[in-house]
């Protein structure tokens, strides 16, 4: 009988949770280490047990029909229910062995993985962590599919559909080498901002950033001489230009090879946030690690 869960085979809910994933039988297949012919024959038996095509071919492929979109939230639940369930229910951070993957920019791995990292070793000797680049397109995918564990991104940059959580409020601060020939000044006027040279961080090249946003507002500009894409350069860059950055205080905490110098305008700073999938949520182990992370959050290295 149809629609009859004693009828259901739970290895179907992971062949469609595949299908509709790869949107083709043979990747599908890839994925669950079968044949192509078996994943041929489970389609056809969800196809009976749904009474609906769930895939029709056109000219771009396999898609999804609107029944099958509506069944993809829920079999990714019950299957991820299912995963749980077959856990063991005690979780010992000393002792558990798993590798667990975070997206980052290079900026959040500073900030966030780094003390994440100290903490967890003493705490957790046997996690490993693999980092990832950040890919906005995707990442929902990526989160979903199992194959990123976390994202340390802004509320501004998370998809809809993630859990997420802010871990604490980023501002921005002006620095230099620390012989630079403002490093006496006890102030630094805008003028002598706008005047200096400076270095920002994009990922596209450009030569505009938030500081300029701020500056346009006051109908100035200043003069930028460099566009890296990476924070992590820019204080090798400062120790050997008299250049000047305007960067995320935690990028430099740490560094007694630069100084701070007063900022002469309000540049507008941002949220650092974390954002989990739905297939994660409960876990016991992916809930240690992520109270971890805000915990270290809390209390940047000075």
């Amino acid at each position: 009988m149809k629609n009859d869960i004693r009828t259901l085979d739970l290895n179907l809910l992971k062949a469609l949770d595949a299908l509709l994933d790869e949107g083709s039988v043979t990747r599908a297949a890839q994925r669950l280490s079968l044949t192509q012919p078996a994943v041929s024959g489970m389609l056809i038996r969800l196809r009976d047990y749904f009474d609906d095509p769930l895939f029709v071919r056109t000219s771009h492929g396999m898609v999804p029909t609107m029944r099958a979109n509506e069944l993809s939230t829920p079999v990714k639940q019950i299957l991820t229910d299912i995963a749980i369930l077959l856990k063991p229910k005690k979780f010992d951070p000393v002792t558990v062995e798993l590798t667990y993957t975070i997206v980052a920019t290079d900026y959040a791995l500073k900030a966030v993985v780094v003390p994440l990292m100290a903490e967890l070793k003493q705490r957790a000797p046997y996690i490993k962590i693999a980092v990832r680049p950040v890919d906005n397109e995707r990442m929902y995918q990526q989160l979903s599919r199992g194959e990123v564990d976390l994202a340390l991104i802004t509320p501004q940059t998370t998809p809809e559909d993630l859990h997420g959580r802010a871990l604490y409020e980023e501002d921005y601060v002006c620095v230099a080498r620390r012989h630079h020939p403002l490093a006496a000044s006890s102030e630094m006027t805008l003028e002598q901002f706008c005047k200096q040279e400076h270095i920002l961080v994009s990922s596209e090249g450009n030569f505009t950033g938030v500081t300029d946003e701020a500056l346009a507002k006051l109908s100035l500009t200043r003069r930028v001489g460099m566009s890296v894409n990476s924070f992590q350069v820019i204080p090798d860059i400062l120790q050997v230009t008299d250049m000047i950055a305007v960067v995320p205080r935690r990028m430099v905490l740490t560094n007694n090879d630069l100084i701070i110098l007063p900022l002469p305008l309000k540049v507008p700073g941002f949220t650092k946030s974390m954002a989990w999938h739905e297939r994660t949520h409960r876990d016991p182990s992916h809930q240690w690690i992520r109270a971890l992370c805000a915990e270290v959050s809390q209390h940047p290295a000075s």
